[in-house]
């Protein structure tokens, strides 16, 4: 395959239905790779929403080095080049998504609902603000205007800080909160949301990404 997608967990891990979204991008043609970021605590899965502070826990002991470590050894085992290759993230990985297109030059990167917008989440990642003028990668974030985690003023000035960036950069906003695209999770998932949102990332890893 001649292009590849890295898909990043959620702070529940490496679940089911985050296995299957990478099925999706595999079903499009993409060489696919998901990192498992919590595999140095035994690659815990939490359930959502009772165990959630364990996942803050589990999200807690990651570091700049440990995701970059993880995220590179996933590009790398797609066997693609870096300029072929997407970082796709979710909720917590929507932030390593982010990180990645600005520490790597890689084809694109995408962000669902990517926090620690203003404030650092992990040792040696600036809060995304600071780093989106850094991008060395196109990033396209995806965001909705009722997640109560990441207040809408945040993603406009992350929208702002990214158009600093000397790459091509893009936020879309959906009337939904939170997780709205993961359909296992019945009390966030939104599916007008979702449906619209999936063409519009596969349009950009297709702009990017050089046949």
């Amino acid at each position: 395959m001649s292009r590849g997608v890295v898909v990043v967990q959620e702070a529940l891990g490496v679940t089911p239905w985050l296995e299957g979204v990478a099925e999706r991008f595999a079903a499009e043609g993409y060489a696919t790779a998901v990192p498992h970021l919590f595999r140095r605590i035994g690659d815990p899965v939490f359930e959502h929403p009772h165990d959630f502070p364990k996942a803050r826990e589990a999200m807690a002991t990651l570091t700049a080095d440990s995701i970059l470590e993880d995220v590179d050894a996933a590009i790398e085992s797609t066997g693609v080049r870096h300029s072929r290759v997407a970082v796709v993230g979710f909720c917590m990985g929507g932030n390593v998504a982010l990180f990645s297109g600005a520490m790597r030059e890689l084809g694109a990167a995408v962000s669902f609902y990517g926090g620690g917008v203003t404030t650092s989440r992990w040792e040696g990642v600036p809060p995304l603000v600071e780093v989106a003028p850094g991008l060395r990668t196109p990033w396209l974030g995806l965001y909705g205007t009722r997640d109560e985690g990441i207040p809408v003023e945040h993603v406009d000035a992350l929208e702002a800080a990214a158009r600093l960036a000397p790459v091509p950069t893009r936020v879309e906003r959906y009337d939904a909160g939170h997780g709205f695209f993961n359909d296992s999770l019945a009390d966030l998932h939104v599916p007008a949301a979702a449906e619209a949102a999936w063409p519009l990332v596969l349009a950009w890893l297709r702009q990017n990404l050089p046949e």
